[in-house]
């Protein structure tokens, strides 16, 4: 089932390329039918995934490169789960967006449904260097969806996202093959299987250099402040359909890769940079709502919310308790659901009026009603409304960040006032006060295809907001193994040098 759900996307990428190049409804169509077959395929994994056990499940393990110990080993557990379902339910909303999308339409379909494969191998991989190959993969495809199909700036845009990323990626690698060298040191094997890697003893000095490997590249993808710097570029210059894939699923695997890799591989590491993580995650917040006040641009300052969300979502990790975990996760759903609605209603207004500038609007409630309102349940969704999504996420994560540091998690509170003031003004002055622009009084509002975008994303901002226990229920034993595996390996590295002395001092008077 799982390799169902990784490999779908591909195969039918491959076979668009047989498509003629006029045959653009129908490669659309197909497109879209494939990724609504994915997305029901990977239901069966909720469907079927067993809550009380803390296992991987659905785990598929066939030789790959077998003289290297590499193998095509993947499964889900509670953490994985519901971001592969987030995926698979992403993707056809977004390519039902992009029917607007009317140049290279197969291309543009075929590096998505490859970006899908890529993002999905990426969350339920259990082979270190299958890990690697799936994270590379989701590169390519969203580098030629920004510097292809992306705005004015959009060649420098993906060079920027490409090198960045890059860059991380090349150190981790490195760090991935010493883990390898190490388990042959230990136990006379080479192995990238991540369960078996999760049993070596590091020592400390070699934890924090090969955590500082691991964190640099996934600190990047979230990204977590100061590496912040190429999101706004690619978030403005990316498609509408970039951008929602973007802040839905590809930042996620920076937050997932530090729960899933860096802290159960490196516990020590982990635990020392705590506070490093924790002031980087508060000014990340503070600092990414701040900028996203100023911004005349309707993209940006939902690019710039989500570094400030991100940091919210860093901040509850490196709690290190099952309230901040918990929230940390929940908000990776919520920020996925929320802020790809953002986008893609700031893609709705800019394809009628081809401006993102706030000053452009103005007076939008009564000339598109039901696109006023969709705004304004997203919105507070996105601000944390109690009722909706945003709201459990946050609560938890600020439950958690309490529980471990208090000043953190004071600060990190201001956030979410800010939160709320950029968000109310935003939306103040695009959808209420006089219709000024006489170019606005010709605007349409939804379009059914466009109420059916929207209308599973409100109902999930609905249900995740009013009824978390399912969500959290399926969570909670892979963030108690996870944790327990942190702690337990924490405590037996700083055990194991003490010598237990008064037997024989006993003995010898």
């Amino acid at each position: 089932m799982v390799s169902a759900v990784i490999f779908l996307p591909l195969l039918a990428a491959v076979l668009l390329l047989f498509m003629a190049k006029e045959e653009e409804e129908l490669a659309r169509r197909f497109a879209l039918g494939v990724a609504l077959v994915t997305f029901v395929i990977s239901l069966g994994l909720l469907v079927n995934f067993d809550s009380s056990k803390a296992d991987f499940q659905f785990v598929e393990r066939v030789p790959w490169i077998a003289d290297f110990g590499i193998h095509y080993y993947v499964g889900v557990d509670g953490i994985s789960l519901f971001l592969v379902l987030l995926t698979t339910f992403l993707v056809p909303i977004v390519l039902l967006a992009s029917w607007d999308v009317h140049s290279r339409v197969k291309e543009y379909l075929f590096f998505f449904l490859m970006l899908e494969t890529g993002m999905l191998g990426a969350l339920v991989a259990l082979d270190l260097f299958l890990f690697y190959v799936f994270w590379e993969v989701m590169l390519i495809p969203m580098y030629f969806l920004i510097g292809v199909w992306g705005g004015a700036r959009r060649i420098y845009a993906a060079i920027k996202f490409l090198l960045y990323t890059m860059v991380g990626s090349l150190l981790m690698l490195v760090a991935i093959l010493y883990l390898a060298y190490l388990h042959n040191a230990q136990y006379g094997a080479v192995t990238f299987d991540l369960l078996q890697l999760y049993n070596l003893k590091i020592p400390e000095q070699t934890q924090l250099w090969l955590f500082a490997a691991f964190a640099l590249s996934f600190a990047i993808k979230v990204p977590l402040f100061p590496f912040h710097t190429w999101l706004p570029d690619a978030h403005v210059e990316a498609p509408t359909g970039g951008s929602v894939i973007l802040a839905g699923v590809l930042l996620k695997m920076g937050t997932y890769g530090f729960l899933r890799f860096a802290l159960p591989l490196f516990p020590d590491a982990a635990h020392a940079a705590v506070p490093t993580i924790m002031a980087l995650s508060v000014i990340g917040i503070i600092y990414g709502a701040l900028v996203a006040m100023v911004q005349p641009d309707l993209k940006k300052l939902v690019a710039y919310s989500s570094v400030s969300h991100l940091g919210f979502v860093m901040l509850g990790m490196f709690a290190f308790n099952m309230q901040g975990i918990a929230g940390s996760v929940y908000q990776m759903l919520n920020h996925g659901i929320s802020t790809g609605a953002l986008f893609l209603l700031v893609g709705v207004v800019y394809e009628r009026r081809h401006t993102r500038l706030i000053s452009d609007y103005g007076g939008l409630w009564k000339q598109m009603p039901v696109y006023a309102s969709v705004f304004l349940v997203t919105m507070l969704s996105s601000i944390g409304l109690p009722g909706l999504n945003g709201f459990v996420g946050e609560f938890l994560i600020m439950l958690g960040a309490f529980k471990a540091n208090v000043w953190a998690g004071a600060f990190a509170v201001s956030g979410v006032v800010l939160g709320a003031v950029y968000m109310l003004w935003m939306y103040q002055r695009v959808i209420f006060g006089e219709l000024k622009h006489e170019e606005n009084k010709k605007l349409t509002d939804l379009s059914p295809r466009e109420i059916a975008i929207f209308t599973p994303l409100l109902a999930l901002m609905l249900l995740m907001g009013l009824y978390p226990q399912p969500f959290l229920t399926r969570m909670e034993k892979s963030i108690e193994a996870t944790l327990a595996r942190v702690e337990r390996k924490t405590a037996v590295v700083q055990v194991e040098p003490v010598e237990p002395p008064p037997v024989q001092v006993v003995a010898e008077r």
